[in-house]
């Protein structure tokens, strides 16, 4: 094998997971997807902790009596270590998204054992929990993402359905969004943090959550963190 083949051959083997990001790719992979049990749906919120996104976001969740899970950045957790304790102390769920908020596609699998290293131990360290689950950024897998979740115990979960909050569009359409991809047993992702999107994006998240439970209510779903969403599928 010629260099020139071996190195396409790698580079082939690091970037083939990254299909996954496409939705209809990965769902023949249920976990994967986030696909968990019937009678609800798994509510998911990446980027944060922030200090205004996810104060606004944990208000309009207990309002609603949900619980959800929160994709953690550890750089937003080193520099919001109050913020992501009252996401525990509110009850919900704690994983990881990482550390830097890069694609892992223009990373070597060393850097990103790195960085998922990093993340995973400042969270554990400053929210006192243990996270199972890990979203890369953009939700875009690589080799290297696989085996260092792997190494580190964390299963990696993507979503079923998204609301493109971070563009700052109006509820409505942001409501749209996540109706025409959301079906019983789904995941949903959502944004608490507008440090990599639109500034102030997570208002229009905070007003999206009212009009998603006039639809849930609607069609008998329940909102459940992915500690209870996956665990039993």
């Amino acid at each position: 094998m010629t260099t020139a083949v071996a190195g396409a051959a790698a580079g082939l083997w690091h970037a083939a997971p990254a299909l996954t990001s496409i939705g209809p790719l990965r769902r023949p992979l249920p976990r994967l997807s986030g696909q968990g049990r019937p009678g609800g749906i798994g509510l998911t919120f990446d980027d944060g902790p922030d200090p205004l996104g996810t104060p606004a976001v944990l208000a309009e969740l207990d309002r609603l009596g949900w619980t959800a899970t929160f994709f953690m950045l550890g750089s937003q957790v080193r520099a919001h270590p109050d913020v992501a304790r009252s996401v525990v102390a509110a009850g919900h769920e704690i994983a990881v998204h990482g550390d830097l908020h890069r694609v892992h596609l223009v990373r070597t699998a060393a850097q990103v054992r790195s960085d998922l290293t990093r993340a995973l131990g400042d969270i554990r360290a400053v929210t006192g929990t243990d996270p199972r689950w890990f979203r890369p950024p953009y939700g875009v897998l690589t080799a290297g993402s696989l085996i260092a979740a792997r190494s580190l115990g964390l299963t990696p979960v993507l979503w079923t359905a998204w609301g493109r909050d971070w563009q700052k569009a109006n509820p409505a359409w942001v409501l749209d969004n996540v109706m025409s991809g959301l079906a019983d047993g789904g995941t949903l992702l959502l944004h608490d943090s507008d440090c990599t999107s639109t500034p102030r994006s997570w208002r229009t998240t905070a007003r999206t959550l009212p009009l998603l439970a006039e639809r849930l209510d609607e069609m008998g779903l329940h909102v459940r963190p992915l500690r209870d969403h996956l665990t039993a599928a």
